[in-house]
């Protein structure tokens, strides 16, 4: 526990002026930001009598080692800042909204030339309209398949459209009139986009006009007695009023809003928020947030809108017209209480739309009534939460409990890393690292190791490849750490520039508490050895052996062991078997790049776009081997010194000449090259072993 009075800076090195703070720990980690119109008089109040503070605040100016600012011009700024820095960091003293589920969205692709609809979760993209988000993802399905009728705009795959641009026929959707078939040109791509703006239209609540057009036109079909023609317009009317059904109207006035209700205790609370566009309903989300900092339930709404609108402006890449496009920001945003700097969320949320967006407490009418049902929803959300959490928690924390009175620990294990080795015969060796805080997977901060050894052709065996990795993680560690402690001497207790680049993207900076080997005695002893040999002994260790579940500690002759039953063993236990389940993909993933190789891998500057262009241009290897220098220069992407090294490759000195066969080659007989070819027609470049490979859902990472 820190004493703030060692990091506090002096009252007169403070500015007035606004800005945003860093609180960071021993470890160079941000534990919390925050945005002050007055930075002086802000940080000030934390370095008060500690009695004074809330608890939440002691734990956290307790917890820090040092603090810097960054000074805005302006309150909106410091208001963007803070949003995009808790965004980046991941402090663990702010208050941060995760959704409680994964909420599926209808997105049109506009960004790209042919524009696609499909269902979407996740992080926004940039040049995509997001309509939702919708409660289940059948719901948007059926809405889609209703809408496709009118608007037949394209559904399918990038894989789907270019097989059906190279044969030149529509997939299914094309034959049956619910895609306007861009792929085969029966529509223009001009003529595609526009139709994608009337569903994009359509969908943000612009309704009228379109049933408007239709009705216009089928009484038109009618009176030229075009009765086909009508019944068709008809049915496509009774689609969209299907559609239309599926969202009630709420509010008669045709009103943009989003109707926010808040409810939690000193602990815990939970928002729901109910999108309405057109007067409907076109989406609901819900967040559970522990609060972790002292917050009034104003300052919470203003967190709430920070997060859940700074998201349009990252949809948009920061593109003000394409954030307003967005229709993320509505017209109205109706809160329960008003956030404590309202003036300055205004003008952020006006920038955002493009036009003024009011924030108020609705008081009377049908907004008041929307909004205590939206109430509702939230107080039934956090009892669920609740009921589904509080043994979870419990188990976690036994769990956590257990293995520290079992190891000796002097506190719980928050951060556990287990490390396994994956091999297949001594060959294609991989390892991996699992990370898990406060009882939970932390699958960003996973990593995966090729083991190289001393020779580079992989280590003798097991406990050699443990030493390596544990080796390679902590020496990045001390490196990391001395990295963050030299930027923290030149910031400590300052101020930096908004550019200064961002010290916790290093990886390996934040050591565990336990450190766990998938093995006996044996891989222990290596993890221990890697570890004094570091200089590291403020980091605890064990093994857990798949035999008899049995935990060992370096030194010791008997093992530790926990009851069948404990929710220390049963945490342990998915520790391991997270760590074998990712070392094995690792190796699977190693084993199968290693089973497509090509002559051409040995080519410096030869990547796999390079490859695969030569082996279009000349069909097969054995006639790229036949061509001249000049000629594979003519090649798209290929250079003269890069075709004389692909030549140099195919044609090593001594060799034979491969172009001048012993026997002439039977008509129709199979080319033997072009076989190889198979191969790699889909050539992949070989990391270096000693490289941390990145993994999909992960965090690029180098060891």
């Amino acid at each position: 526990m820190a004493d703030p009075a060692t990091y506090r800076p002096a009252p007169g090195e403070i500015p007035t002026t606004p800005g945003v703070y860093r609180f960071r720990d021993d470890h160079g980690r941000v534990i919390y930001v925050g945005k002050a119109k007055n930075l002086r008089a802000r940080l000030s109040s934390y370095f008060q009598d500690l009695a004074a503070l809330h608890p939440r605040t002691q734990t956290m100016v307790t917890t820090a080692s040092s603090v810097e600012w960054t000074v805005v011009g302006t309150e909106v700024e410091a208001l963007a800042l803070e949003y995009s820095w808790i965004k980046e960091y991941d402090p663990r003293f702010n208050v941060k909204y995760r959704d409680d589920k994964s909420y599926p969205y209808l997105a049109v692709t506009m960004g790209e030339s042919v524009p696609r609809a499909q269902v979407m979760r996740g992080s926004k993209r940039v040049g995509t309209r997001y309509f939702g988000p919708f409660a289940h993802a059948w719901a948007i399905r059926e809405t889609l398949d209703l809408l496709l009728r009118v608007f037949p705009i394209r559904t399918c795959s990038a894989g789907v459209y270019k097989r059906a641009q190279q044969s030149g026929r529509p997939c299914l959707l094309g034959y049956i009139d619910k895609c306007a078939a861009p792929c085969v040109e029966r529509i223009s791509k001009d003529a595609h986009r526009a139709l994608a703006d009337d569903f994009c239209a359509f969908m943000a609540g612009d309704t009228a006009k379109f049933m408007r057009r239709l009705r216009d036109e089928m009484s038109m079909a009618a009176q030229n007695l075009d009765y086909e023609r009508a019944a068709r317009l008809r049915d496509d009317i009774g689609a969209l009023e299907r559609a239309m059904e599926k969202n009630a109207v709420v509010l008669q006035d045709g009103t943009d809003a989003d109707i926010f209700a808040l409810t939690g205790d000193e602990l815990e609370a939970a928002v729901q928020v109910f999108h309405v566009r057109g007067g409907r309903i076109r989406g609901q989300r819900g967040w559970v947030v522990e609060k972790v900092e002292d917050l009034t339930d104003a300052e919470l709404v203003e967190h709430l809108l920070q997060q859940v609108y700074g998201t349009a402006d990252e949809a948009a890449g920061g593109d003000a017209q394409a954030a307003r496009d967005s229709g993320l920001v509505p017209r109205e945003v109706l809160v329960p209480v008003l956030p404590a700097h309202l003036e300055q969320m205004t003008t952020w949320l006006s920038g955002l739309r493009g036009a003024r967006v009011d924030i108020r407490v609705p008081q009377r009418g049908d907004k008041r009534e929307l909004a205590a049902t939206v109430l509702k929803n939230a107080e039934h959300a956090l009892a669920l939460h609740r009921t589904r959490r509080a043994g979870d928690l419990t188990n976690r924390s036994l769990a956590l409990r257990e293995i520290q009175e079992a190891l000796d620990l002097d506190s719980a294990p928050l951060r556990i890393e287990c490390y396994d080795i994956s091999t297949t015969m001594g060959t294609h060796q991989a390892a991996s690292m699992v990370v898990f805080e406060d009882g939970l997977a932390r699958k960003s901060e996973y990593r995966t190791f090729g083991v190289k050894g001393p020779d580079g052709d992989g280590a003798r065996d097991d406990t050699a490849a443990m030493y390596e990795v544990i080796t390679r993680r902590f020496r990045r560690y001390l490196a990391e750490r001395s990295d963050s402690s030299d930027i923290e001497l030149e910031t400590f207790g300052g101020e930096v520039d908004a550019e200064t680049p961002a010290t916790d993207r290093k990886r390996f900076a934040y050591p565990p508490n336990l450190v766990v080997v998938d093995g006996g005695p044996p891989q222990v002893a290596a993890a221990a050895k890697a570890l004094a040999d570091l200089g590291i002994d403020d980091v605890a260790l064990c093994g857990l052996a798949k035999r008899l579940e049995e935990v060992w500690v370096p030194g010791e002759e008997y093992p530790v062991i926990l009851q069948r039953s404990s929710e220390g063993l049963y945490l342990l236990q998915r520790v391991r078997d997270e760590a074998h389940r990712f070392a094995i993909t690792a190796h699977r993933k190693k084993r199968g790049k290693g089973m497509t190789v090509s002559e051409l891998d040995s080519v410096p500057g030869l990547g796999p776009a390079r490859k695969g262009a030569l082996l279009r241009h000349f069909g097969s290897l054995k006639r790229l081997r036949a061509a001249s220098a000049e000629e594979i220069a003519t090649v798209q992407g290929m250079g003269q010194r890069t075709a004389e090294a692909v030549v140099a490759a195919l044609h090593p000195a001594g060799a034979p000449d491969a172009t001048t066969p012993d026997t002439p080659e039977a008509p129709g007989a199979p080319d033997a090259a072009a076989q190889q070819d198979t191969v790699v027609a889909d050539p992949v470049e070989h990391q270096d072993s000693e490289a941390v490979t990145h993994v999909p859902g992960t965090a690029e990472a180098r060891g």
